[in-house]
């Protein structure tokens, strides 16, 4: 009886120690993918990925495929500025209707009324007359209170049901040329073909039956088929629905993380969960690179950056401040070996509240050449050690960064 015991416990022992050998085995990519695939993302390994690093690049590309659109062409954005791209888009899609492909067009409500071009009633009559269909996402009313939260932040585009594209640029013609307040406006996008498609379209078909009631269920509007050999995940925030989904991806990448973290974020003002993330990472040992903006479009928000800034410093990690103007993209890679672009801004709005969506690229190649992005865009920062953290701040910058870090935790 008691050498069975003994056998038992050794069995047990030998299996601990085998669970423990492969779990430490374990690449950071497989086990966030299989982390992300317990949270409902479904990967799909057909998909090619092009990144586009500029306002320029995107737009050519997105303009070039709409130019040759058969079906129907589906775009959810935050806003679509009343500027000259635009104007440009809207002639497209006009001629693309003349020609009976079928547009569709969600915008957000606050999205549009913040910006200061905002469409306005006669340019959406102009539209719905050229039988464009596009509809806001909960339209600002008295007495005002109603967009508070949630927001439509995504940015989607799908394109004859096979051709998608995601990232951090809104429809603006300042991602070209920059504004007097800030500079340049860096951003980056990514379009995809492949499998990876049809996810984006469903949360697309998701959105427009919930505005709409129309509900998108023929098989033209899911086209994604194999187009490369690059493994995509879908992550999409919806409040009710996925609320924990990229708060998650965030922590558990960090978590995973053995080598290197690159991370750029125009809002890096994490939440609890979140920043603590960051700080075990950076303490593991893990090269922690952070890339932020020298300038912003929004007056607390400098103060929050540096003061959290401070705190990862301390523990560690490197940053720097980029030089041109404003960096609006949203990325982050690990270890070489999987990285993100999307909506996501890394501050309370965008991990709790807002509807958000990001792409997962689990590829090698897609991750250097992000990484030659971030090491090339250093280039034209300026490094923010701890004793120029100290010569940049003064008392009142100090206080109003601990003061506002405290509010994005009661927000």
């Amino acid at each position: 009886m008691i050498g069975n015991r003994y056998q038992l416990a050794g069995i047990a022992t030998i299996l601990f120690l085998l669970i423990s050998l492969y779990s430490k085995a374990q690449t950071s990519d497989s086990l966030t993918v299989s982390q992300m695939r317990e949270l409902g993302i479904t990967f799909s390994k057909n998909n090619d990925v092009e990144l586009l690093m500029s306002g320029r690049e995107k737009f050519a590309r997105l303009f070039e495929d709409i130019r040759q659109a058969k079906q129907s062409v589906h775009l959810e954005y935050f806003n679509f500025r009343n500027d000259s791209i635009a104007s440009l888009l809207f002639d497209i899609l006009r001629e693309k209707r003349k020609e009976g492909v079928e547009v569709r067009a969600v915008f957000d409500g606050f999205g549009n009324d913040s910006n200061n071009q905002p469409l306005k009633k006669k340019h959406l009559a102009s539209l719905h007359a050229d039988s464009i269909e596009i509809y806001e996402f909960d339209p600002i009313r008295f007495p005002w209170v109603n967009h508070i939260w949630p927001r439509d932040h995504r940015k989607i585009v799908v394109i004859d049901g096979r051709i998608g594209y995601t990232g951090g640029m809104n429809v603006a013609d300042y991602y070209i040329v920059g504004t007097e307040q800030v500079g340049e406006w860096r951003d980056m996008h990514c379009r995809i073909e492949g499998s990876a498609v049809n996810d984006l379209q469903k949360v697309f078909v998701r959105f427009w039956k919930k505005l709409t009631k129309e509900d998108l269920t023929d098989p033209k509007y899911f086209q994604g088929t194999k187009a490369g050999n690059k493994m995509v995940g879908i992550a999409n925030r919806e409040p009710h629905t996925s609320n924990e989904i990229m708060r998650r991806f965030y922590v558990q990448a960090l978590d995973n993380a053995k080598d290197s973290v690159k991370i750029i974020n125009p809002y890096f003002v994490p939440t609890n969960q979140v920043i603590k993330a960051l700080k075990r990472c950076a303490e593991r040992g893990v090269k922690m690179d952070i890339l932020i903006s020298s300038r912003y479009d929004e007056p607390l928000t400098p103060d929050i950056v540096m003061y959290n800034m401070k705190k990862l410093i301390k523990r560690g990690a490197h940053v720097w401040r980029y030089r041109p103007g404003f960096h609006h993209s949203k990325i982050m890679t690990v270890d070489g070996k999987f990285c993100t672009v999307g909506s996501t801004n890394l501050d309370a709005r965008g991990l709790r509240y807002d509807y958000e969506i990001n792409a997962l690229i689990i590829d090698k190649e897609t991750t250097l050449e992000l990484d030659r992005k971030f090491i090339e865009d250093t280039k034209k920062s300026d490094y923010l050690s701890m004793e120029e953290w100290k010569k940049s701040r003064n008392t009142w910058q100090r206080i109003k960064g601990w003061l506002g870090h405290l509010l994005t935790f009661l927000i």
